[in-house]
């Protein structure tokens, strides 16, 4: 997450400094923690029979909601940019991919916030809160680019790429 997006943030968009973002990130990470809820009441260890329903429905651990996604969904948007920046993957494939993400990514969402209840500490609630949000800072950031400054992350002079899907 943002191993792409940020430097071409901070370098050509110029919309925010790094400190400005910290303080945001602060914020925000102080106003979840606030409105989280009161962790360890529903901490019954449940069935991963039918996984996807149960992370729905906020009956499993924060744990088992939050790592597998992160790590495949990261791992998938790392794949995605860097295929993109070599120039193996058009501009309209990477479109692609990041709209076949953004369902799972909202229900993901959705089974984070509903799940933050099942863990030991307050404070693992507010970070995978703050993660999830952050997944969206990151799409935005990377519809900013598309729309705005594509000629700077897709190298559009490149022979592979087709030159009239960068404007």
């Amino acid at each position: 997450m943002f191993i792409y997006s940020l430097p071409l943030f901070f370098t050509y968009i110029e919309f925010a400094s790094p400190a400005e973002l910290l303080i945001i990130f602060m914020g925000m990470f102080i106003i979840l923690f606030i409105s989280s809820p009161l962790c360890g009441e529903n901490l019954q260890q449940q069935s991963l029979d039918n996984y996807l329903f149960a992370a729905w429905n906020g009956n499993i651990p924060l744990i088992w909601v939050f790592w597998p996604f992160f790590l495949i969904l990261n791992a998938c948007l790392y794949t995605a940019d860097t295929l993109a920046k070599a120039g193996m993957l058009t501009v309209s494939s990477w479109d692609d991919v990041h709209l076949m993400l953004l369902l799972p990514s909202v229900w993901w969402t959705t089974a984070v916030w509903r799940c933050s209840a099942n863990t030991h500490l307050r404070v693992w609630a507010a970070c995978s809160r703050l993660m999830t949000l952050g997944v969206f800072f990151e799409y935005g950031l990377k519809l900013l680019i598309r729309m705005d400054y594509p000629r700077i992350f897709f190298g559009c002079e490149e022979l592979l790429l087709n030159y009239g899907s960068c404007f």
